[in-house]
């Protein structure tokens, strides 16, 4: 039997309100709202010049503005700052229960830890027990593997997830929290709702490896990478690095070998997969629109829908396509086809509300998926596959991951 890929570990957090305003401290993923500076804009107001995970990120709305060397130089310094500072309290070889409740209400439930990168591969066809879900762009790792190179700290936007129809690793730890010392309770801002976090260790933690074990009893695939894919090929990338110049001891507990994720169970119902759509900006939507129609397989039959909207018009497509993921895969080929020919720019956007707010001004084309089943999730990449990039979200924009959790990963 493989060993588990997922380990309790050091969890620093900050020290609660009389060192750190927790709902200031958290900001959600630098991935998101990355054509919607005044999102930005917001929290940074919010923020102020109190200590903040802002600090410590590049949200991607500003990538194009920025010196990305000079800005990994930045972030660790303040990282060093906030550990010189006391802000952090450690909490040894544990996990971390959290209830997060998002925009409609729901709770969705995870688990903070390590993962073990030795036991991942983010490679098609890969057979480690930890998989990614989306094709990995390789050229996008450089960047974040120099974020990390420097940083004393990593703090995770990764969601990693189980298949877990029985519910035994995650879901018996919501009738414990009285029982367990609590670790955060505050609400989020813009929007995110609220989290609360409690610590995890000793027979509860024996438990969840106890669990783990179970899913690879009739699966050689234990765990499968939702949101982050490419910060957790980064990690690994940085990791493969490292490991050549230690002693066969020093991997086995370098801090480098491992990353900080949140673990949900697919089956969740607090857990849906949204679609990412796409929006093309400086275009000629008319030639776009009618390029597109030629280049995909459209059919008055059972198919998949895929909905285009611009400033004058919304139109409406079905496309012939074995899977949600092959008819992604045609378009993204399309489009990366288009933009390389015509100069244009694409964004990947969360929320069809953004979408038909970006395309309200001319020479603009958006395109709206329907969301994937989540039964199709581990079928997919169990067998081999992996969905092709921004394909899908696990919930809606201002649901996904804020950072909070740190830990550390140099020696």
């Amino acid at each position: 039997m493989t060993e588990n890929a997922f380990l309790p570990t050091d969890v620093l957090l900050p020290i609660g309100a009389d060192k750190v305003n927790m709902t200031k401290w958290s900001v959600i993923a630098c991935d998101q709202f990355s054509s919607e500076r005044d999102y930005w804009a917001h929290v940074e107001k919010a923020v102020g010049g109190e200590p903040s995970t802002l600090r410590l990120i590049v949200p991607e709305a500003y990538l194009d503005e920025v010196n990305t060397a000079q800005s990994a130089v930045t972030i660790a310094e303040k990282m060093q700052d906030y550990l010189r500072d006391g802000i952090f309290k450690t909490y040894e070889n544990s996990y971390i229960y959290l209830e997060r409740r998002i925009s409609d209400g729901r709770i969705r439930k995870g688990l903070v830890g390590q993962l073990d990168l030795e036991l991942y591969d983010y490679a098609p066809g890969s057979k480690t027990p930890v998989r990614a879900s989306e094709k990995t762009i390789v050229s996008r790792l450089p960047a974040r593997m120099d974020v990390r190179r420097s940083a004393p700290l990593e703090l995770p936007h990764i969601m990693a997830l189980i298949d877990d129809r029985e519910c035994r690793v995650i879901e018996p730890l919501a009738d414990k929290t009285t029982c367990m010392e609590p670790a955060y309770d505050f609400e989020l801002m813009e929007g995110g709702g609220a989290v609360k976090g409690w610590r995890v260790t000793g027979d509860d933690a024996k438990e969840i490896a106890a669990g783990l074990s179970c899913l690879l009893e009739n699966s050689d695939v234990q765990i499968i990478i939702g949101d982050g894919n490419h910060s957790l090929a980064a990690a690994k990338g940085l990791w493969d690095e490292i490991k050549g110049g230690l002693s066969s001891r020093s991997r086995q507990t370098h801090p480098a070998r491992f990353a900080l994720v949140e673990l949900n169970n697919v089956y969740d119902p607090a857990i849906s997969f949204e679609a990412i759509h796409r929006v093309v900006f400086n275009t000629k939507p008319e030639l776009l629109i009618n390029d597109l129609k030629n280049a995909l397989p459209l059919t008055d039959g059972s198919g998949y829908a895929l909905r285009l909207v611009t400033a004058a018009a919304d139109h409406s497509l079905k496309v012939k396509a074995a899977s949600i993921g092959r008819l992604i895969e045609m378009l993204q080929s399309f489009l990366d086809d288009y933009v390389k020919r015509t100069g244009c720019v694409i964004d990947y956007i969360h929320g069809e509300d953004s979408v038909l707010a970006l395309t309200r001004e001319a020479g603009s084309v958006g395109f709206l998926l329907p969301a994937m089943d989540k039964s199709d999730f581990f079928k997919t990449v169990t067998a081999g596959g992996v969905f092709p990039k921004k394909s899908f979200s696990i919930g809606h924009a201002r649901d996904k991951r804020y950072y909070l959790e740190c830990r550390r990963i140099q020696k």
